[in-house]
């Protein structure tokens, strides 16, 4: 299963290294696998040992647009793109496989080896982006047409993604292109926002004077009314682009289509990386505060050492008088009690006679209660 948003490589990773595993093997290979992208592409590839030289390569990808839809599944136009990719190894299967709507037979007999051999395994990867830019290269070839009467432009909704739709909208002497832009974080909304803002005052800009003109708004714009309401149901706004003829002279055309289908896949990478690169500052940020406050604790503690030590020298100076005030005290006890020793004459006598408390015999006496 591969990812679930579009990429920026033409051709697909998965399927490329599926098709260099299947042409490197030193023996037949037996494979009937399926492999699935965008969660709406779906490959279909079978390789027999009986058949070594041949694989089978299945393809069921949605239109970019229903109205160009044809009774054998794409185009002609489209057709005729695909026969153009490395012709002497890819043949069209027609009729194509049950469910899908373009079958291919890979003759790996005559792929080179060496380098030669990547560099057409590569491009036959790129079945996939050829069907979609051959869609909407046969809309934008025809800007300078008038099929549509004056002041009527019909909206063409065009489908890279089944979540991520985008409109086109033929008009006199340009095309313009609206994306819906839907985010799931609210935060991604933020970031988004400033980026089309961003983008808005770069493309205004004499640098940038020959590039599309791009405008945002968070409300749909006049080109869309009357579409329903899911479709421009968001919470990023509209992002617009202008396409003149000059946008798709020769060599343009290829990168204008290029760039528009990879737009959403564009706007998401970048909100990512700079969602990345915020979270990555705020955690220094957050490190450097604590390095700070335990810095300030250490400084604190060493000083809170400093003053205890302090109170423990006093305490063992008053520890050291009060034991010395209390030996003094002891001493002194001691010559009274050898003092009180010494005896005086007669002086027993004395205190026999004058000094005897007498006894006196209580009138009432008390018995003691049980």
């Amino acid at each position: 299963m591969a990812g679930g948003m579009a990429c920026f490589e033409r051709a697909s990773p998965a399927l490329k290294q599926i098709l260099l595993k299947l042409y490197s093997a030193e023996k037949p290979m037996e494979l009937d696998h399926h492999l699935h992208e965008f969660g709406s592409v779906e490959y279909h590839i079978q390789s027999s040992a009986s058949d070594p030289y041949n694989t089978y390569l299945s393809i069921s990808t949605p239109l970019l647009s229903h109205g160009i839809l044809l009774s054998n599944g794409l185009p002609h136009s489209t057709i005729e793109t695909v026969k153009g990719i490395c012709s002497d190894v890819v043949e069209i299967v027609e009729p194509a496989r049950e469910g899908y709507q373009l079958t291919l037979k890979l003759d790996f007999a005559r792929i080179p080896h060496g380098k030669e051999s990547m560099k057409i395994i590569t491009e036959i990867s790129t079945v996939q982006s050829v069907i979609l830019s051959s869609q909407l290269k046969e809309i934008l070839r025809n800007i300078s047409s008038q099929d549509a009467p004056q002041g009527i432009y019909r909206p063409i909704k065009l489908v890279y993604h089944p979540r991520e739709p985008f409109f086109v909208i033929k008009q006199p002497a340009k095309i313009t292109v609206v994306f819906p832009m839907r985010f799931k974080e609210n935060t991604d909304v933020i970031i988004a926002t400033a980026f089309f803002q961003e983008l808005m005052d770069v493309g205004s800009s004499k640098q940038w004077a020959k590039a599309p003109p791009c405008t945002w708004s968070p409300i749909p714009p006049p080109e869309l009314r009357g579409e329903h309401l899911e479709d421009l149901s968001t919470n990023g706004g509209f992002a617009t682009f202008d396409i003149s003829s000059r946008h798709v002279e020769g060599k343009k055309l290829d990168k204008t289509v290029w760039s528009l289908l990879n737009f959403y896949a564009f706007v998401k990478n970048h909100v990512k990386c700079t969602r990345s690169f915020i979270q990555r500052r705020m955690r220094n940020r957050l490190e450097s505060l604590v390095e700070v406050l335990r810095k300030g604790t250490r400084e604190e503690d060493q000083h809170i050492k400093k003053v205890q030590g302090c109170r423990c020298i006093r305490k063992l100076v008053s520890f050291s008088k009060s034991k010395t005030v209390r030996r003094r005290c002891a001493f002194t006890n001691k010559i009274k009690r050898i003092r009180s020793r010494i005896k005086i004459h007669a002086f027993s006598r004395f205190r026999r006679r004058w000094l005897s408390i007498p006894k006196f015999s209580s009138v009432k006496k008390y018995k003691k209660l049980d």
